[in-house]
């Protein structure tokens, strides 16, 4: 595993109070309707993204797209969609990873070349845009957006891939870092991962036609049968000659590192993730808290919603209670997405409010997913003590998270995280909680059923599967940093 770069207390990674999530995508082929089909869909990934959202639809001969900023139900009128016909299509739902929150940058991104007209919807950070983006601009190509996604189609139009048999898989060769990526033509869906297979992407069958997703939640809401995810290194094009699958990177030269902050916070419950249902994962990621870290307490309760499959296993394996010590309005926007601590702060209490009954005079286990900056995690505790809980016992089912991603969560920086410069000691006090447990990495492997050498934990470890560059501002192509 590569370590970080010797600079990386300066890495520029700027970031919401809660880890952020990336994207979501998603592809149809053969789909009558295709435009309602997605954007129905996408309504299932929208806690992937809630900047924009975007719809491509081809008919066959055209793709016309409709995008917007906000969340899908404020980006995409459904009148709108009604107009789009065509059986082919892609979707996005965006949380900006790498460019700012602007009109230009929402996905997927409709680019005409030589070729013709593509569009692209992508998950995930390109480690190596800053490099390729200089190299294109100094040979005078110009670029429409400041995301790192618009690399994959400059690369598919250069004169080195165009004239090759299959120009998507020698542009990805050039590619680094983490991507899942649907992209179209006006006759063909492709679908493709990373090597390493950082981000999710499935494929599922409905009658005759095809669908891919972030996560398989969009197949249920749509009827569609799991079918199996795209691995690592392919590329799936499905197209009116069939569906053809090819390995642009061989597996065995490139360690699998798949997310494992999915698992434990981003995908949703009800998804199968890396071949098993996260709900399940985030229970024994409960359970195994229990064991490693038990409390003397009357109840446990959890920080809605994010810690309720944990707080369940939690329950389960000590024996206590589960109790519903907080009431979430659920018409309140995520507290990430608010710039100010003023503002985070008078969300938090707009979004929560404590259930007094269950909480005063008791000794409490309250049961978190992550802690990023704290200070979101210190105003809910500081609810319960004001509504006279007795004890409060923190247990967190993720280690402490100390390191920057570079692959699609938009962590803070370094120097926001609160486990990177406090002890738990620190931190406990800083929470003002009577005992504090984070999950350890052994016990958050323990949780995955599958190989433990193929997740990433360097967000925990730091560790990073690849090498990084000491330029990784999620804004740099406004800020032109140059390597």
């Amino acid at each position: 595993m590569a370590s970080p770069p010797a600079k990386n207390e300066n890495l520029r990674r700027t970031g919401p109070l809660k880890a952020g999530h990336y994207c979501g995508v998603m592809g149809a082929f053969g789909i009558p309707n295709a435009g309602d089909f997605i954007f129905n869909g996408l309504y299932s990934l929208q806690h992937r993204g809630q900047e924009s959202a975007g719809i491509a639809i081809s008919d066959g001969e055209k793709i016309q797209s409709l995008k917007g900023l906000g969340l899908l139900s404020e980006a995409i009128a459904p009148e709108d969609v009604d107009k789009l016909r065509g059986k082919i299509g892609i979707g996005h739902v965006r949380y900006s990873t790498t460019g700012t929150k602007r009109v230009q940058n929402i996905q997927p991104l409709v680019i005409e070349y030589s070729r013709g007209i593509v569009a692209i919807g992508h998950n995930g950070n390109l480690t190596n845009a800053q490099k390729l983006r200089n190299a294109f601009e100094a040979r005078g190509s110009i670029f429409q957006t400041s995301t790192d996604s618009e690399i994959i189609v400059h690369l598919l139009a250069d004169p080195e891939h165009i004239e090759n048999k299959d120009p998507l898989a020698s542009a990805l060769e050039h590619v680094e870092g983490a991507y899942s990526a649907v992209l179209m033509d006006a006759r063909n869906l492709y679908a493709f991962r990373d090597p390493y297979g950082w981000r999710p992407l499935s494929i599922g069958k409905l009658g005759d036609g095809y669908v891919v997703a972030s996560e398989t939640c969009a197949f249920d809401l749509l009827g569609a049968r799991f079918v199996r995810d795209v691995r690592p290194g392919e590329i799936v094009r499905f197209s009116s000659e069939g569906v053809e699958s090819s390995q642009f990177a061989e597996p065995q030269k490139h360690k699998r590192a798949q997310c494992i902050f999915e698992h434990v916070y981003f995908a949703r419950p009800d998804s199968i993730l890396f071949g098993e249902t996260v709900h399940e994962v985030r229970v024994r990621l409960g359970e195994r808290l229990a064991l490693d870290a038990p409390a003397e307490a009357d109840a446990v309760i959890s920080v809605p919603h994010s810690g309720d499959p944990a707080a369940l296993g939690f329950s389960r394996r000590s024996g206590l209670p589960l109790e519903q010590g907080f009431i979430s309005n659920k018409y309140v926007g995520r507290t990430f997405i608010t710039p100010t601590q003023k503002g985070r702060c008078e969300r938090v209490e707009l979004k929560l409010n404590v259930v007094r009954e269950v909480v005063e005079g008791k000794r409490l286990v309250v049961v978190d997913d992550s802690i990023v900056r704290g200070t979101t995690c210190r105003g809910r505790l500081d609810m319960l003590r004001q509504m006279g809980a007795k004890e409060l016992h923190m247990r967190v089912s993720a280690p402490p998270v100390r390191n920057p991603c570079f692959f699609g969560i938009d962590f803070p920086t370094r120097e926001e995280l609160i486990a990177a410069h406090r002890s738990d000691e620190e931190i406990r006090k800083f929470l003002g909680v009577d005992t504090l447990a984070y999950q350890s990495t052994e016990g958050l492997l323990a949780a995955v059923n599958g190989a433990h050498d193929e997740y990433c934990l360097a967000c925990f470890t730091g560790d990073y599967p690849i090498a990084i560059s000491d330029c990784m501002d999620k804004n740099a192509f406004e800020n032109r940093c140059r390597v």
